[in-house]
């Protein structure tokens, strides 16, 4: 049988026990910070790049995948593989596909399949994790990307945000830009709704509790009763993470549920953060 492995960006935001458990490879992004390049996850800390982030007047920015890294990652991988299933960030969010579809025609060694995850954060993983989940009960490469293209159709993201600043900084708004009126006044609910690839504005309450109780809502609607696999992930919103988790089993049918800080490469692009990444069982 061949040995497919599964690789991802640390963008996937997968708490890297269970990136570990499951075997899936991550492939670290990079921020840049007043010229220094940083290694996500690897050369500075969630906890360190939040700290950092609210008390730097210096805006981080993200580095995107060259194909050469890519490729390196890759042949780094194919050591313990006979086939890559590379699940990625949207074209919309990040560079990381083309960079990837580059490396591939350069690698001789074995074949790279890349799935376009069309979300990010534990959206993106929850994708990772069903493919390696296939990949671990004997499916075929190709029965893997069909399960994590299943996937990236199902899966979608709500977060608030503490302001939109850094997502205009950033150029990543899309269609949120509906919210930016009161920018600094709101703290906005975005989303990525499944298959869409860029973020969207859903509403904007003017007090953070205000918020959550209506990312709630709208999670809520969105499940209807059913079962339900969970994420919740925090930029520096610690405690207000473990209540939300919680809440959610509280509120809902939950299967898994998983609590992790929100990665600081998505984070340069978003500020503090609380999110939720879910998806539902038919």
């Amino acid at each position: 049988m061949k040995r497919i492995a599964i690789a991802t960006e640390s963008s996937a935001n997968l708490p890297p026990e269970v990136a570990e458990q499951n075997g899936i490879n991550v492939i670290p992004l990079s921020i840049v910070w007043q010229d220094e390049a940083l290694a996500d996850g690897v050369d500075i800390t969630p906890q360190q790049f939040y700290t950092r982030l609210r008390g730097d007047s210096y805006m981080p920015t993200t580095s995107a995948s060259t194909p050469a890294q890519m490729l390196e990652a890759f042949e780094r991988i194919a050591q313990d593989a006979d086939e890559i299933v590379a699940v990625l960030l949207p074209r919309e969010l990040s560079s990381s596909m083309q960079a990837a579809e580059v490396a591939r025609t350069s690698m001789s060694r074995v074949p790279v399949h890349i799935v376009d995850t069309r979300n990010a954060s534990m959206a993106q993983g929850f994708v990772a994790l069903e493919a390696a989940r296939a990949a671990h009960a004997g499916a075929t490469v190709d029965e893997v990307v069909a399960r994590a293209q299943q996937m990236a159709g199902r899966v979608q993201i709500m977060a608030v945000l503490e302001t939109l600043e850094y997502l205009r900084r950033g150029g990543r708004i899309g269609s949120a830009s509906a919210l930016m009126g009161s920018m600094l006044q709101i703290k906005p609910i975005v989303s990525i709704p499944p298959g869409h690839g860029s973020v969207v504005g859903l509403a904007r309450p003017h007090t953070w509790h205000t918020a959550v109780d209506r990312m709630l809502t709208l999670v809520d609607r969105e499940v209807g009763g059913r079962p339900v696999h969970m994420a919740v992930s925090h930029g520096d919103r610690e405690q207000d993470a473990t209540e939300l988790a919680e809440e959610l089993r509280r509120r809902f049918d939950v299967r898994e549920l998983y609590t992790t800080w929100f990665t600081p490469v998505l984070g340069a692009h978003v500020g503090p953060v609380l999110s939720i990444s879910f998806y539902t069982e038919a």
